[in-house]
């Protein structure tokens, strides 16, 4: 598959290739030159429970699940 680098300097990844991988918008990729005119383009794993919190605050029972202030649980 071929891909057009745009005047921004984006690169966009096909969508065949998106949809196959489950490639969402804001994941992040790292980009490694491995020579002249080569390069290698990695998927950055998010962490294990990256976007938790923010599901669990999105639970369809509103008010279920709220934020609090502190870090720890000793303060509760």
């Amino acid at each position: 598959m071929r891909t057009k680098v745009s005047t921004k300097g984006q690169i966009v990844l096909p969508a065949e290739l998106r949809r196959r991988d489950r490639i969402e918008a804001g994941q992040e990729f790292e980009v490694e030159r491995l020579g002249a005119e080569e390069y290698r383009l990695r998927r950055v794993a998010p962490a294990p429970n990256e976007g938790l919190v923010d599901w669990l605050l999105e639970c369809p029972q509103k008010g279920y699940f709220t934020p609090i202030d502190s870090e720890s649980t000793d303060t509760l």
